[in-house]
């Protein structure tokens, strides 16, 4: 009788489920940092301030267009530009989830670098 070995189901590694999890919308930003205090690793660490980063410079762009947009014309064509922003940062936030979804702690590009000295507290 031929013996099989015995496959143990892989468990999923905490830290990238952090960093994947911080990466969706502000809710999972809040639930990724409580599972991160839970038990604390270098790559949720990283990905969590990569995110708070992102959602803070998007929401300074949304600010800065809800303030323009009461300015006539001039204010309505620079808010509309201003749009263009927020394609920039979808691909800021999807190049760090891809980041986090293959478990690598690369800086997003402008921002990734100055994001962790911003939120060094987060570890």
């Amino acid at each position: 009788m031929e013996e099989h070995p015995t496959t143990s189901a892989a468990t999923p590694d905490p830290g990238k489920t952090v960093a994947i999890i911080s990466y969706l919308t502000i809710i999972g930003w809040v639930i990724a940092y409580v599972m991160h205090n839970n038990q604390k690793t270098e790559l949720g660490a990283f990905h969590l301030r990569q995110t708070i980063g992102l959602f803070i410079i998007g929401l300074c762009i949304w600010i800065a267009q809800m303030m323009l947009i009461f300015i006539p014309v001039l204010g309505w064509l620079i808010s509309l530009l201003i749009t263009f922003l927020y394609i920039g940062i979808f691909i800021l936030w999807l190049i760090g989830l891809i980041s986090a979804i293959n478990g690598n702690m690369k800086p997003i590009p402008l921002i990734g670098k100055s994001a962790q000295q911003w939120f060094n507290g987060i570890r």
